[in-house]
């Protein structure tokens, strides 16, 4: 930060003296971090949104900086509820509750819980369906923002097929699939990495012994290295041949890859691939 906390001590007073309702300025140490750590949540966020720092010796005051960044935080947090109901539309958890409890019945208590002036710092939800990406970095509003722009990519993958099809892999994969907390999108990509890697076509569900014995020599022979390059490529191009611009997508799922290719030539020196696929 390029203020001092002396600097924002006037920003600080007019937030407390608003929040006490202009009747006491006697509030908690508490409540005095959380206003402080708001204050200075919105004028990240407004570096943030404006692409630089924003400098006292740019004439900016902080009051100024505050302002702008609570204005920043404002249309995020429009922006983020436009994306929630935008997928919500088409909103698919393949009977997983913990995707569901967590996007159908949390999300909207972020939004009416959430306290833009007084703790925009507060993310509120605990995110307990795991996503391909590490938010750990975020909070606030950012966080849940990032949070719904993965949904939003696995919503289009999981898109792709029928959802029968999604639902036979993760029951495949695990008979208590409805009640397991982990990302449904990466067990279905395995699958479909083990079809490509059999030569079997999507429809044709279940592997013969055959085709484990054949993908589990491969693995064998291929070097970790390769295996996670092989797998990247072919996430990439079963993307694009669904999507013409897939590129954000891609991006998305290839992280689950090296975990994947772990796991993948574990399963195969341990002759467990019937457990992966």
């Amino acid at each position: 930060m390029n203020y001092s906390v002396e600097e924002l001590m006037p920003v600080f007073e007019k937030l407390a003296e608003k929040y006490a309702g202009y009747e006491s300025t006697s509030i908690t140490y508490e409540k005095a971090e959380q206003l402080m750590e708001a204050i200075l949540y919105c004028i990240r966020e407004g570096e943030i949104s404006g692409g630089n720092s924003v400098m006292p010796a740019q004439g900016i005051s902080p009051q100024q900086a505050y302002e702008t960044g609570l204005a920043c935080v404002e249309k995020k947090t429009e922006a983020a509820l436009n994306l929630y109901n935008s997928i919500m539309t088409e909103f698919i958890c393949c009977e997983n509750r913990c995707l569901y409890d967590t996007v159908v019945k949390g999300m909207p208590e972020f939004f009416k819980l959430y306290d833009i002036h007084y703790e925009p710092q507060n993310t509120i939800l605990t995110l307990d369906y795991p996503v391909l990406a590490d938010l750990s970095g975020y909070e606030g509003v950012d966080r849940i923002y990032e949070y719904l722009k993965c949904i939003r990519l696995e919503q289009m993958f999981l898109h792709m097929f029928p959802e029968d099809y999604a639902v036979s892999v993760l029951a495949g994969y695990n008979s208590g699939y409805r009640d397991m907390i982990e990302n449904i999108c990466e067990i279905i990509l395995t699958d479909v990495l083990g079809h490509v890697m059999a030569e079997k076509p999507l429809r044709e569900t279940g592997f013969a012994e055959s085709d484990y014995l054949e993908i589990q020599k491969m693995l064998r022979e291929t070097e970790p290295a390769e295996i996670r390059k092989t797998l990247t490529d072919t996430v990439v191009k079963t993307v694009r041949f669904y999507f013409e611009d897939s590129e954000e997508l891609a991006e998305y799922l290839v992280r689950a890859a090296p975990d994947i290719a772990v796991r993948l030539k574990n399963a195969a020196e341990n002759g467990t691939l019937h457990l992966m696929f």
